[in-house]
Parts: C-alpha cells; structure tokens; sequence
C-alpha cells in the first residue's frame, strides 16, 4: 500500500512555479500542476440565513408518510421565513433525507411505537442556490407516554474526512489542517474535511477534492481506503459526530504513503486557502503516534480508533 514519491516530489509544493503532472508509483500519486491547484478557489457563494421559533399563519404544508397513514404531517414556517425560503426547505435534499431515515429498518418510526405531526422550520442557511444548513422543531410523539420526545434538528447532511498518513525515514506522520472555527471560538487542529455538494453520495471524490482544496495535493480514487467500510451494515456504514442536536453522518478514509523527509518539511506550516475569502488555514505535520492527544477533533479520534482496530484485525489492504 505504501508508495515511493522520491524527491520530484519537493518541488511540487514550491508554488507559484509552473509545473506539469508527472507519473507516479502505483499506490500513492500526487497529480500537480501544483501551482493551479492552490490558486483555483470556488468563488464565494451568496450566502443568507433566517430563523425564528415562531410560526406563521400562512405558510403551511402537508404530507403523508407510509408508516403513519392517515396521520398527516403539517409542516409550518416560522415568523420570518419567505415563502421561497419555506418551499426550498421542505424540498431539500436535507429535509427529504431526515423524512427517509425516520422510516427506514433503524429509524424512529419504523416500529409504530412513536409517530411525527408536525414540524416547524425555523431557519435556512443558503449556500447559493441550495440549502447548505436547515434548522427546524419536530413534534415526535412516544405514544406510550404521551411526550414528546426532544425533536431540534440542526441539519447539515453529509460529510467526509480523511486521515493522511506518510512513512518518511521510519517515521509515520499525519497530515492536518489548523483552521479558524468560529462555533468553538478557537483555532482547531483537524483532519481535512468537507461536506458533499449535492445529494449524489459521491463521498470518496469529495474526500480527493477536500485534501487538494485543504492540503495541495491530489490522491487518486483507488488509493483511498473507506474506514466505515469496516462497520457493521447496521450502522449505514456512516459515523455520527453529534446525534443528539445534528443529522451530520461521516465518511471516514484513509490514505497511506511514503514520502522523502524533504517533503515533511514542506508540507509543515504551508498556508492554503484563499484569505480574502476567509480561508485560513495551515497545514502541519504531526507524528501519527501523538496525535491521538494532539487534537480535540473528533474526526481525527474516531479515524484513529477505526484505523487501529481495522489493521488489528486485519482488514487492510497491504
């Protein structure tokens, strides 16, 4: 699994010197020009955000779901939101997804022990033209007791991360970013992450584009190794950071490689990111066997606890 990248290698993190793709090792190959790859930013999306806790009188809908029949669903639109904004929202791939989990084998209502009447969408985030986070209440009743149950939902869809790993003279080390991360009020060390575009599934590419977006390099597809993979299917073969307040569920991946001691060294302290849009981050190299106590992110931890006991058991590929 482990690849040779050799000394070419350095000069692809020297930007702005143009430089061309060059062939690589099977295992790991670092696709470059360099140079393009950290100057080529998405533009900045319009972005805007509402919320209230109250409803509106006018903005109502209704739906039907196969496990409650005869139960309709009302969904209401606080005070404050736009017709635009409540239509966009009950059409989401986000809000149709947290519909399709509730009655999935797992899900809270498959069982017929509890049903759902209605729900209040509080506040959208557009990314754009799409809703990148959705914030609503759902009255779901335990019918044994008669109670709610707690039903805030922060939704923000699917993610992905990756954990980097590079052998370079019997050393292996982890490659992170260090981001500004205003909801902590903090600077984060963290694994490169990022959240799916769209509703298509594609984690693994999402996962190849974040690493060249956050680090500067580019992973071929076939080199990544799923971590959830190695979960039971009962967990979707998905991890979720925060279920008691987020819909949120990862991708965990791996990539593995060999590198000269050079490129460590290059990679530490490099700055990527576009910084007149906000994007602040550095990248550092950390040896993978303090890195369990080097980082509060959880994606790191549960990476590494997946990691660790997947080569344990012997589950990856050589």
């Amino acid at each position: 699994m482990w690849t040779e990248i050799g000394k070419s290698m350095t000069h692809l993190l020297r930007s702005p010197m143009p430089l061309s793709a060059f062939a690589l090792p099977k295992r790991l190959v670092v696709s470059f020009p360099l140079a393009q790859l950290l100057h080529r930013h998405t533009p900045p999306k319009p972005f805007c955000s509402r919320m209230s806790a109250t409803p509106s009188t006018s903005l109502t809908h209704t739906i039907s779901l196969p496990t409650q029949l005869g139960q309709p669903v009302q969904v209401l639109a606080a005070s404050g939101l736009s017709d635009s904004e409540f239509r966009a929202a009950i059409e989401s791939s986000l809000f149709r997804q947290w519909l399709k989990n509730l009655e999935c084998e797992n899900g809270i209502l498959a069982n017929g022990y509890m049903t759902l009447t209605q729900v209040l969408i509080q506040g959208v985030d557009m990314f754009g033209k799409r809703i990148g986070f959705l914030k609503f209440k759902a009255d779901i009743i335990d019918k044994g007791t008669g109670k709610k149950v707690p039903g805030i939902v922060f939704a923000r869809g699917p993610a992905v991360t990756v954990l980097i790993l590079l052998e370079s003279e019997g050393t292996t080390y982890a490659v992170l970013t260090e981001q500004v991360r205003v909801p902590t009020g903090r600077v984060v060390l963290e694994l490169p992450a990022g959240m799916l575009d769209d509703d298509k599934g594609d984690f693994v590419g999402t996962a190849v584009r974040e690493v060249e977006e956050e680090i500067g390099i580019r992973l071929k597809l076939e080199d990544m190794v799923d971590l959830t993979a190695f979960l039971d299917p009962s967990t979707g073969f998905k991890v979720f950071p925060s279920p008691g307040g987020c819909d949120e569920e990862l991708g965990l991946f791996l990539y593995r490689g060999r590198v000269d001691k050079n490129i460590i060294t290059q990679l530490e302290g490099k700055e990527t990111g576009c910084v007149k849009h906000g994007e602040l981050i550095k990248v550092r190299v950390v040896p993978y066997e303090k890195l369990w106590h080097t980082t509060p992110d959880a994606k790191a931890l549960m990476a590494i606890a997946i990691y660790e006991m997947a080569k344990k058991e012997g589950l990856l590929p050589q």
